[in-house]
């Protein structure tokens, strides 16, 4: 099971960080794969967001997700709902100092001949999608 984990601090109070991620339509402003994003139905758990990412090729790859937990300034977890692969994440928000631990960790499940076809690209692409969360930190720092 491809699992990827990033963890940053952030100079930013917890209340609004939590809030920016939370946020989903933010997401295209600090995840360079996002094209497109936006909110399609509901609020805090089961809210939901029609998205598309890039795909080989620079192609459109549907990856709607809808949000799982929804604790404020602690936690937000997500299960993604279309897509050839469908990751889970987490966002964990801790105050440190006056700002703000996040770590985000994604994880799918694959198996069989899926796991082996696709197993170290998806780890990949999972890798650098926690790892956008530096982006997140500049974005919320400047």
């Amino acid at each position: 099971m491809p699992q990827a984990q990033h963890t940053v601090a952030i100079r930013r109070p917890v209340e609004g960080v939590f809030h920016y991620v939370a946020d989903g339509e933010n997401g295209a402003q600090w995840r360079p794969g996002v094209l497109d994003v936006r909110r399609v139905s509901g609020e805090g758990v089961g809210v939901t967001y029609e998205q598309g990412v890039r795909g080989p090729m620079g192609r459109r790859i549907a990856a709607d997700y809808r949000v799982v937990t929804f604790e404020p300034n602690r936690l937000l977890a997500f299960e993604t709902i279309a897509g050839p692969v469908r990751p889970r994440g987490r966002f964990e928000f801790e105050p440190q100092d006056g700002g703000t631990r996040l770590t985000f960790s994604l994880e799918a499940e694959l198996s069989g001949l899926r796991n082996l076809l696709m197993g170290r690209m998806v780890a990949r692409t999972m890798e650098s999608e926690v790892a956008a969360i530096e982006n997140l930190r500049r974005v919320l720092e400047a």
